[in-house]
């Protein structure tokens, strides 16, 4: 069940298929997990391909390591199987640093001073729904610039953001989508205050890497799309293809969370549920159509 992955940079293109499940080890796995995920192995056993555990650790504040075996455990027990991994996002800074770096010498990236505080109340800041205020852009004329951190505060490195371009991508579930840069987003960060790589920046470095031809994961996540595509672009790299699945929502139809344990598989397992029956009870519309 565990292998090495390898660094596919260098590597020649290849038709297999190859997907991956990536849980975040700050809670434990929900219904919703173990749908999603379901769906990106059965995507990947009906091509013949691949599948890849990456353990999403990045952030040291919110990841356990109670967490990360009792997702391998309930994953297991689900009947969700992988070929190669798991493999640990904090192993791999030093890769999340190189594609930094390339995008600092290219000029795409810049120091940011800007703390949440200083963006929520920047009056030209437009909003953009759940996500908050989309960053106004106070510190861009720092492009190209080298220069030491203003005082004790350590900056963030954020993405300049082409605001004069669309970013469109055909979704395996949702369709057609399209966002328009600086208005559906705005410059995002790729490393941030405290020197931990993005979100943004570490998966698309991984799923390129590890030759990831399709990333399937949650409908929350369509926006990321259009930002790690910008990122990939930018890197010269392939973007592979993405399939968003709906969200799983409790019975008020708020969106399942780690905070919702009671819908955990952990607790499902505690009370004798067998996973065949959880599957039978799940909505699996438009997702497992071949």
């Amino acid at each position: 069940m565990q292998g090495r992955v390898e660094s596919r940079e260098n590597a020649s293109p290849v038709a297999e298929y190859c997907g991956r499940i990536a849980p975040t080890p700050s809670g434990y796995l929900h219904l919703g997990h173990a749908r999603t995920f379901w769906v990106a192995q059965h995507r990947a056993q009906r091509k013949s391909g691949r599948m890849i555990l990456r353990i999403e650790d990045l952030d040291p504040n919110r990841s356990q390591s109670k967490f990360i075996q009792a997702a391998e455990e309930d994953l297991a027990w689900f009947g969700i199987h992988w070929d190669e991994g798991p493999v640990y996002q904090q192993d791999r800074t030093k890769r999340y640093r190189e594609a930094l770096d390339r995008l600092i010498e290219s000029e795409q990236v810049y120091r940011c001073y800007c703390s949440r505080k200083d963006i929520r109340d920047a009056v030209q800041a437009p909003h953009a729904g759940d996500e908050g205020p989309i960053y106004p852009g106070t510190c861009r004329g720092n492009v190209g610039e080298e220069r030491e951190p203003m005082g004790t505060r350590r900056p963030c490195w954020r993405f300049c953001v082409p605001n004069d371009q669309r970013v469109g991508f055909s979704d395996g579930c949702c369709g057609y989508r399209e966002f328009q840069c600086g208005s559906s987003f705005g410059d995002f960060v790729v490393w941030r205050q405290d020197d931990v790589p993005a979100y943004q920046l570490a998966v698309v470095v991984d799923d390129h890497e590890m030759g990831v031809t399709e990333v399937v994961r949650g409908q929350d996540l369509l926006l990321s799309t259009a930002r790690q595509i910008l990122l990939y672009r930018s890197l010269g790299w392939q973007v592979p293809q993405f399939f968003h699945c709906p969200l799983l929502t409790d019975e008020s139809g708020l969106r399942l969370s780690k905070r919702s344990e009671s819908l955990s598989l952990r607790d499902y397992r505690a009370k004798g549920c067998s996973p065949e029956a959880i599957r039978a009870d799940l909505d699996w519309s438009g997702m497992l159509d071949d």
